[in-house]
């Protein structure tokens, strides 16, 4: 059996109880919507699907640490920690957009080993453990997915999330020199164009400032799909605060063109 079997169906569990909270409590009239300090949202339902995540690994997981957007937690570079976002894109979330997903990553040493992410109202589903794959589920069944063979940036299909965080952290006009070598631009955002680059749907996804928990199923999600998932810096690490996913073939030049003067 391989390694990570147990932990990617323990993963799948996790999300299916996700799920059962999220779209229960999409657009529900009676929705909590609080502002956080840094003034993202958080939601009744974001803080659900954390605690009934948290209450299963308990059972499931008693010795592996565990840490949350909404609840905190421990340190994930030794040892083995699932590193949870309940809801990432909780803003379209609260506003009835149905661009939002449960990620949910196993890290091991440091490493994301296996990989969740479940977008119920978008019907889709993405997984990937280490050495068996990148798989996505939608409705048309299950397949093993893989990046793209674009290997020119004039044919390349870039994506990001919100073009004003460049400005305030990292560099507006290296971003649009970018776009301005790419095909076509767009800002899917978040989670979505991560996966969409790990099916090969698209080709670049940048973002100048990310939470561990926002990408940490990304990695391994990127790599075994034959792809390259780094910070701006070209560090394979998902916790340093930014992020670039690529088809591999694209990488070394976008990070050429994204690194600041």
């Amino acid at each position: 059996m391989p390694r990570y079997t147990a932990d990617l169906t323990l993963a799948g569990r996790l999300a299916d109880t996700a799920d059962a909270i999220t779209t229960a409590r999409f657009r529900a009239l009676d929705l909590d919507v609080r502002s956080k300090p840094d003034r993202t949202p958080v939601t009744d339902a974001d803080t659900a699907v954390e605690d009934a995540i948290r209450e299963t690994l308990a059972a499931e997981r008693p010795a592996d640490a565990v840490a949350g957007e909404e609840r905190g937690g421990a340190d994930w570079a030794s040892g083995r920690a699932w590193v949870l976002d309940p809801i990432d894109g909780t803003k379209n979330f609260s506003r009835g957009g149905p661009v939002w997903a449960t990620l949910i990553a196993l890290v091991e040493d440091g490493t994301p080993v296996v990989g969740m992410v479940s977008a119920p109202l978008l019907g889709r589903r993405w997984w990937a453990s280490a050495g068996e794959g990148a798989w996505l589920r939608d409705s048309t069944g299950s397949r093993r997915i893989s990046v793209s063979g674009v290997s020119e940036l004039s044919d390349a299909y870039v994506s990001t999330t919100d073009l004003n965080t460049w400005t305030e952290y990292h560099s507006r006009e290296a971003y649009l020199k970018l776009t301005e070598s790419c095909w076509e631009t767009r800002a899917f955002g978040d989670f979505w164009h991560h996966c969409l680059v790990a099916e090969g749907a698209i080709d670049l996804a940048a973002e100048p400032i990310v939470n561990p928990w926002d990408v940490a199923p990304m990695q391994v999600l990127l790599t075994e799909a034959g792809g390259r998932f780094t910070d701006l810096a070209g560090v394979p690490a998902f916790d340093t605060g930014s992020a670039l996913s690529s088809n591999g073939l694209l990488h070394d030049t976008a990070l050429a063109i994204l690194r600041k003067n």
